[in-house]
């Protein structure tokens, strides 16, 4: 009870600014309190120990509070002061600097350097690899190569992730399971086994011939080592980057928007092209710029499957710096595919933006 009472009486003295806990709680009558409430007041314990959310008025939040963690307490130092937010973004900051910032810069400056020899380059600035880059034909068709099929990928990805994405978002619990991991269960096998499950199927005699043969088609065409090839690999892999960006887009749509729509007469392909599109264009804008991005940077694929008859610009770089061992070239064209990639992706998703905003504006 005398434990209790100091209590009672340091927590009162607290909370009316004075000092010295010696002196005895203020008379009853002065608060219009007795004795005996302000002794069963149920004195959380944490109150007493330390925790900032449960500081006494007037007592700073626990800063510097002794025997907290060295953590803990520079938290508290710097917690709600301007460099808040570039503390919390440092890290990211710095791990971007060193794994990407870096090495793009170390290449766009080998990019610049001369070759002499296998192997020996010299210090300089120079054009020369870019010259030699852009004024061969052989190169530029690559180039357009490489383009189209990550345009198409994007494309035919799209065409095919918008029924899943609403079969997931839309569909049963049932159905939305086995969609995702029909979706996803591909991302568990590497590349390389899909990329010769594909090789297998796609040969002259493999299952799609035979399949084309036993409908009648006596001659069947080859796909193998074609652009088409390539392109149908591109889709499947990288399907799954599309489809789940527009299923969380298509997800977050109030389910009352499509009800109205349908209240008001509009068919399921109107509410399809005229409400579920337009909202899902953030998720679109996301999963083609992943897919874009993805199959123009890709290697294992058309190594595999379009070999030396379809080479895109990931199997030009391979074989520039690890065949003929001509780095600064193999540089160049890196540092090109990444400034076509992130410039497409940028007008991309400008053109996107201003789409998004004038399909949902309100009306005036």
């Amino acid at each position: 009870m005398l434990n209790l009472r100091w209590t009672a009486t340091h927590l009162w003295s607290t909370l009316h600014g004075t000092s010295d806990h010696r002196d005895k709680p203020p008379s009853p009558d002065s608060r219009g309190l007795s004795m005996s409430s302000v002794e069963t007041i149920d004195v959380p314990s944490r109150a007493i120990s330390g925790d900032p959310s449960r500081a006494p008025i007037g007592h700073a939040p626990g800063v510097g509070a002794v025997g907290a963690p060295l953590g803990d307490r520079l938290w508290r130092i710097v917690a709600g002061t301007r460099y808040t937010g570039y503390l919390l973004v440092a890290p990211t900051v710095l791990f971007l600097g060193v794994w990407f910032v870096w090495p793009v810069l170390t290449m766009i400056h080998l990019s610049l350097t001369a070759r002499v020899a296998d192997g020996v380059m010299i210090e300089g600035f120079t054009f020369e690899n870019y010259v030699r880059l852009f004024s061969s034909d052989l190169y530029f068709r690559i180039l357009m190569r490489t383009l189209r099929i990550a345009l198409m990928t994007s494309l035919f990805a799209m065409l095919f992730a918008y029924p899943l994405a609403i079969a997931i978002a839309r569909g049963g619990q049932t159905i939305a399971r086995l969609v995702t991991i029909t979706i996803l269960a591909p991302l568990l096998v590497n590349v390389v086994v899909r990329s010769y499950g594909w090789q297998t199927i796609l040969n002259k005699t493999g299952a799609l011939a035979y399949v084309l043969k036993a409908v009648g088609i006596t001659n069947p065409p080859v796909l193998l080592y074609t652009e088409w090839a390539v392109l149908i690999a591109c889709v499947h892999v990288y399907l799954p980057f599309m489809v789940m960006p527009i299923a969380g887009a298509i997800g977050r749509i109030d389910r009352s928007v499509e009800e109205a729509a349908r209240v008001a007469g509009a068919t399921r392909l109107a509410v399809l092209t005229r409400v579920i599109l337009p909202l899902s264009l953030p998720g679109l804008a996301v999963g083609a710029s992943l897919v874009f991005s993805l199959s123009a940077a890709a290697y294992v694929t058309p190594q595999i499957l379009g070999g030396n008859f379809s080479p895109l610009l990931g199997t030009l770089i391979e074989q520039q710096m690890l065949t003929l061992n001509d780095w600064p070239f193999g540089a160049a064209i890196s540092t090109l595919l990444i400034t076509l990639v992130l410039a497409s992706n940028l007008v991309f998703l400008k053109l996107v933006s201003r789409r998004f905003a004038r399909w949902t504006a309100p009306v005036r």
